[in-house]
């Protein structure tokens, strides 16, 4: 017998205490049947038939007990979708929507009131905006500014701006050399009232540079005169170069020396005034006195034209005659530092083999004419040899540009032998002695 069987019958009687099993002492009562159905009786059904209908869910009227279920309708379907809202946390709380961005600017524009106090006619009807300078009514419209819809009044840029887009207009003119071209980005940036600025920066930037770049400085200044700054702005201009010379002397030391050449070849090429120097009375006397020894010296328009050394951008022709005047110095003083100095100064690193041939050359037909005697205490083939070999110690000239200049004397060695006969057993005995200290490859 199954194991349920063993319990006994659970009837409406035993249903009232569970802990008698029995029944036992439980009066038995009968329910009577009625006609009426009970409430949420399910019906007796046989083999029926299931409808689509009867498996709906069924909504219930506002109130009732049971859970009223609807269906909520996306953003998508009703068109609030916001795709900017999505994947960011919190539904985009603490974000502005468009719709109430766009709701802020419908209102209307607050009207003012003539009889304010504060009522200004030109804030009403006026089509420009002021700039970083104070400007009066009477003042040019300098530009238009897209953004504002607006003309504007004195300059389109603040003073730092101009600073840093003229910085770097000049370093585009130090490798292009184009005047021309500076000019023009200049006057686009539509700051007359800064340009004065321009000359100060132009000789700053400079100085920190070689021969080549205050050269094209000298040459700037020129060129932009009268055309771009008046004399006024360029008098002005000097001003702050000669009122910021103690901090451009912090960075370059020889900042005064320098700024006393600008001075006398601005003088020079007609772009400042030659009372300049004798009307101020600055604390710099240096130099101005700089600037006045360049000019009291004989034949100083044909100096100051060279006044920035061989390496000013000058053509190859005046190159070699620069080479040869300080190769002949040399070889009278026997003085390396200075020789050094001047080879810096020709700012011509891959000409240096020309140097090289023509310092050999030299050297051999000063021994030649004097039959291998020298004035000086030793050949000057050997003072040559000297000096070479302290410029590759110090890393001015490169070996390769020595062993590249003597292959090129070599070349004209036939030429050379109509003047100095010994010229083959000369060059051997440089170059022996090129390799013992170290100016040419072992």
């Amino acid at each position: 017998m199954a194991e349920f069987a063993k319990r006994p019958e659970v009837t409406v009687s035993t249903m009232g205490n569970v802990r008698n099993p029995s029944g036992e002492g439980v009066p038995v009562k009968s329910i009577k049947a009625t006609s009426a159905p009970l409430v949420n009786a399910a019906p007796q059904r046989k083999n029926h038939q299931h409808t689509e209908k009867e498996h709906e869910t069924e909504v219930k009227e506002e109130g009732s007990s049971r859970r009223n279920i609807t269906r909520k309708k996306s953003d998508k379907e009703t068109g609030n979708f916001d795709a900017s809202r999505k994947k960011q946390g919190g539904a985009g709380k603490g974000k502005w929507r468009q719709d109430s961005i766009d709701s802020t600017y419908d209102e209307e524009p607050i009207k003012l009131d003539k009889n304010d106090p504060l009522y200004d006619d030109e804030d009403v009807n006026s089509s420009y905006i002021l700039s970083s300078v104070q400007a009066g009514k009477d003042s040019d419209k300098s530009g238009y500014d897209p953004i504002v819809s607006r003309a504007v009044i004195g300059p389109m840029l603040t003073l730092s701006e101009f600073k840093i887009r003229v910085t770097q207009s000049l370093r585009e003119y130090f490798d292009s050399g184009d005047a021309n071209e500076f000019i023009l980005n200049v006057q686009e940036m539509k700051c007359k009232k800064y340009h004065s600025d321009v000359v100060k920066r132009a000789v700053s930037l400079s100085c920190d540079e070689g021969p080549r770049e205050r050269e094209f400085t000298s040459r700037l200044l020129t060129c932009i005169h009268p055309s771009l700054l008046s004399d006024e702005e360029m008098e002005t201009g000097f001003d702050q170069l000669l009122s910021s010379l103690d901090d451009l002397e912090i960075d370059i030391p020889d900042a005064k020396g320098m700024v006393g050449a600008f001075l006398a070849r601005a003088m020079v090429d007609e772009v400042l005034h030659p009372a300049f120097l004798s009307s101020k009375t600055f604390e710099e006397n240096s130099v101005l006195d700089v600037g006045l020894k360049l000019l009291s010296r004989e034949h100083c328009a044909a100096r100051l034209e060279k006044v920035w050394g061989p390496g000013d951008g000058r053509p190859v022709d005046e190159l070699k005659v620069v080479m040869d005047q300080l190769l002949k110095e040399y070889l009278l003083s026997r003085e390396l530092d200075e020789a050094a100095r001047c080879v810096r100064e020709l700012n011509a690193p891959h000409f240096h083999h020309e140097l090289v041939k023509r310092g050999v050359k030299i050297a051999m037909e000063e021994d030649g004419a004097n039959n291998g005697a020298s004035t000086q205490s030793d050949p000057s083939v050997d003072a040559m040899a000297a000096l070479f070999a302290f410029l590759v110690g110090n890393a001015i000239i490169s070996e390769f540009q020595v062993a590249k200049g003597l292959l090129r004397l070599k070349k004209i060695l036939g030429d050379l032998q109509l003047d100095v006969p010994d010229a083959p057993a000369i060059l051997k005995e440089f170059e022996e002695m090129a390799t013992k200290r170290g100016c040419l490859p072992k």
